[in-house]
């Protein structure tokens, strides 16, 4: 994996946010088909931020192994997890949570913009791969093991101490 260390031309900033919208809008396909709140563009975009952020660091002259970029890795970091929080609800009175999946694929998303802007395209397309078996073998492999922690075919994670089919006036 080599970063380039010169800041890049504008056909190479054309390439890695070409990269990083298509590695978002790979990963924004899934949620999107599964009809998440996120979906495609909502990934592409998030990539596409993240890969401009690491570039402007890079043409600016913080270098790919300098503080300014390791600065702008931790904010884009942080907000990222602002963002997908916006996508996670939490239903107290039914004990669930929708939206973990979505939010850990937004933030999935960045990470694959970075490296875009980066220029660490065999990184990029590893990560795409691993999100994608994540995503599409895990929905899989859940489904085989009865998916136990689903409060149905929507994939709602349910707490152990109550069931939301059963009578809510019901004591336990």
């Amino acid at each position: 994996m080599d970063a380039v260390v010169t800041a890049p031309d504008a056909w190479a900033f054309a390439i890695r946010l070409g990269l990083a919208i298509l590695a978002g809008a790979i990963l924004g396909l899934d949620r999107e088909l599964k009809r998440k709140p996120a979906g495609l563009r909502t990934h592409a975009l998030v990539s596409l931020g993240s890969a401009m952020v690491v570039l402007v660091i890079l043409a600016v002259g913080g270098g790919p192994g300098g503080d300014p970029l390791s600065r702008a890795v931790q904010g884009v970091i942080t907000g990222i997890g602002f963002l997908g929080a916006g996508v996670i609800m939490q239903y107290e009175s039914e004990r669930r949570v929708e939206g973990l999946t979505t939010a850990a694929s937004i933030w999935v998303a960045a990470g694959l913009g970075m490296a875009c802007g980066a220029g660490l395209v065999e990184l990029v397309g590893i990560g795409v791969a691993a999100a994608m078996l994540v995503l599409i073998g895990g929905e899989v492999v859940e489904r085989a093991l009865g998916d136990r922690n689903s409060g149905g075919p929507e994939g709602k994670i349910v707490t152990d101490s109550r069931d939301p089919r059963a009578d809510d006036h019901r004591p336990r």
